[in-house]
C-alpha cells in the first residue's frame, strides 16, 4: 500500500513505524526551525505521531499523509510558540494569523526539502570547495576576496566555485529552476 496516496489512514502498525522512521528526524528538523529548540521539537513530532496512531481510525487524510504530517507539526509548533510567549511584543495577533493563513504546506515543504538537500551537497563537498563556495554564496564576497582571504588564486577560486555548482547541479536536477533562482540571487 503506497502510504503516499490520497485519503489513505496509516491503519496498521507496520505503516505506522515506516511513517515514523521515513518522517521523525525530518519532522523534527521542521518544528525546530520555529521552536528554536531540539527538545521541544522532538516533543512536537512525538505528539503528532501519538495524536496520528490514536486517532487513526477517525482521521480523515484529505492530501498526503506527508502533507499532514507537515501540517499537524506546523500548527503544533504555532501552538508551542503562543503557549510560550515566544511571539514578538509587537507582533498584534492578527499579523500572526495572517502568517498562519499564508503557509503554503506544499510549496513550503518542497522548499523546506530543497534546502535539506543542498544542504546536504554542500556538507559532502571537499573542505575547501565547500569553504569556497559558503564564502562566495552566503557571505556574498567577490572572487579576489575569497582569493585574497583564504590566500589562493582568483582561478582556484573559480575552479572550486565551478566544482560546487556541478555537483549542486547534478544532484538538483528536479529542482533546476529554482536552484538557479537560488545560485543567480
Amino acid at each position: 500500500m503506497n502510504l503516499e496516496q490520497k485519503n489513505i489512514n496509516p491503519l496498521n502498525k507496520e505503516e505506522f513505524e515506516k511513517l515514523f522512521r521515513n518522517y521523525f528526524k525530518p519532522l523534527v528538523a521542521f518544528a525546530k526551525k520555529y521552536t528554536g529548540d531540539l527538545d521541544s521539537a522532538k516533543e512536537i513530532v512525538h505528539d503528532v505521531f501519538v495524536n496520528l496512531w490514536t486517532k487513526r481510525d477517525q482521521i480523515n487524510i484529505e492530501k498526503s499523509v506527508k502533507s499532514y504530517l507537515y501540517t499537524s507539526a506546523y500548527n503544533r509548533s504555532l501552538n508551542f510558540i503562543r503557549d510560550h510567549k515566544k511571539f514578538d511584543n509587537n507582533q498584534s495577533v492578527e499579523a500572526s494569523a495572517e502568517l498562519k493563513a499564508s503557509w503554503s504546506f506544499e510549496e513550503n515543504i518542497d522548499a523546506y526539502e530543497l534546502e535539506e538537500k543542498i544542504n546536504k551537497i554542500i556538507d559532502a563537498l571537499p573542505e575547501k570547495c565547500k569553504q569556497v563556495f559558503m564564502l562566495s554564496r552566503f557571505e556574498g564576497l567577490k572572487y579576489q576576496e575569497i582569493a585574497d582571504k583564504l590566500g589562493i588564486s582568483i582561478k582556484t577560486v573559480e575552479a572550486q566555485i565551478s566544482k560546487a555548482l556541478s555537483a549542486l547541479k547534478a544532484n538538483l536536477k528536479e529542482y533546476l529552476t529554482i536552484l538557479l533562482i537560488f545560485l543567480i540571487n
